[in-house]
């Protein structure tokens, strides 16, 4: 599943993020957010390259659940998973934390 260009308009339950199998990228964000808009282009890119990676966009805001449960403060923020399991998570990263990501699903 390559990248996804519109956020959830249901955001999924912690239980059923953590029940995906295989390797999932959460983006947490806002559409307005400036932040999250500058790293689109970089993220699609990478997205692309690794087609395996289930893509889940949410439009996070104060007491969304999903994202407190992941303890999302600042915007965009990177979740990235295997089996439900965090291996990686980026808060507010530009494009050159996203080859750290890079790394991370190259190497797993």
């Amino acid at each position: 599943m390559p990248f996804t260009a519109d956020y959830a308009d249901v955001e999924p339950t912690r239980p059923e993020i953590d029940a995906i199998a295989g390797p999932v990228l959460l983006e947490f964000g806002a559409p307005w957010c400036p932040h999250c808009q500058v790293i689109q282009l970089e993220l699609q890119r990478l997205l692309n390259q690794f087609p395996s990676v289930m893509h889940i966009k949410i439009y996070d805001g104060p007491g969304q659940p999903l994202g407190r449960s992941f303890h999302v403060k600042l915007w965009p923020n990177l979740v990235y998973l295997r089996d439900g399991k965090v291996l990686l998570q980026l808060a507010r990263p530009n494009v050159d934390k996203i080859a750290t990501l890079q790394q991370s699903l190259s190497s797993s």
